[in-house]
């Protein structure tokens, strides 16, 4: 057995989508994330994008097979409170998330995204 140490990193959670303007919409326009590229490999084929915010990374994707809909991640974040009220001055019509404080110590903001995944921004107290 040797003594070398993996570096583990942050993994990349894959989101299905199953229409292009409303998942920009949301993870770009409500959300703030950052469009880092889009694959297709035709026109007419699903799309896969990455999008960012800091040092979080998502994967987008209309392909059936990447993954299944309906999948949950957390992010930490600091400042809750900030991105809360940013989130809600938005007056997004198809979310107005609240702050719940849990019983394992965290401030939570959970949100669902047009296709059925669920993010859950948190900060622990």
């Amino acid at each position: 057995m040797t003594s070398s140490k993996i570096n583990v990193k942050c993994p990349t959670p894959i989101f299905r989508i199953f229409n292009e303007e409303k998942a920009k919409e949301f993870y770009l326009t409500f959300l703030e994330f950052e469009l880092d590229w889009e694959h297709r490999f035709e026109d007419d084929l699903p799309l896969y994008m990455q999008i960012s915010y800091g040092d979080c990374t998502i994967h987008l994707t209309e392909n059936y097979g990447d993954c299944c809909p309906g999948s949950s991640v957390r992010i930490e974040v600091e400042n809750l409170d900030l991105l809360h009220s940013i989130l809600i001055s938005k007056q997004y019509k198809y979310a107005r998330p609240g702050i719940e404080t849990t019983p394992w110590n965290t401030q939570e903001v959970r949100i669902g995204d047009p296709f059925g995944n669920k993010i859950v921004f948190f900060e622990n107290l």
